[in-house]
């Protein structure tokens, strides 16, 4: 079992940068990929990064590509997502998940989710 907990969202203007983070209570992290998912309002959940459990491969969304950087700290149990140059339409509810599959990552069906932290990007 996998308890995942974000947190670091908030209200920030257009332009401005946030980190995510995503802490994961398991006994060995370095087993499971990790992912961010984000949801805004009426629209289907998309994916937006992941990052394997090494942190040594890193896949993005075209939409956050150059603008965000997934990383991991296993001796922390924790994922980060840094997001700068935030613009409106990064507005969602953003979701960390993991699996120990980083293709089931990707494809949006992994085990484990998080409760989902608000961020917010006012133009």
């Amino acid at each position: 079992q996998v308890q995942l907990v974000e947190s670091g969202g908030g209200l920030v203007q257009a332009g401005d940068s946030l980190r995510l983070s995503c802490a994961a209570s398991v006994r060995t992290f370095s087993d499971y990929a990790v992912g961010w998912f984000r949801q805004a309002p009426g629209k289907e959940r998309e994916f937006v990064a992941t990052i394997s459990g090494s942190g040594g491969n890193t896949y993005y969304a075209d939409s956050v590509k150059g603008r965000f950087t997934i990383s991991r700290d296993n001796t922390g149990n924790t994922v980060y997502l840094q997001m700068n140059s935030l613009k409106p339409e990064d507005t969602a509810v953003y979701y960390c998940a993991a699996d120990v599959s980083l293709y089931t990552v990707r494809s949006g069906r992994p085990d484990y989710w998080g409760q989902g932290t608000q961020v917010t990007v006012s133009s």
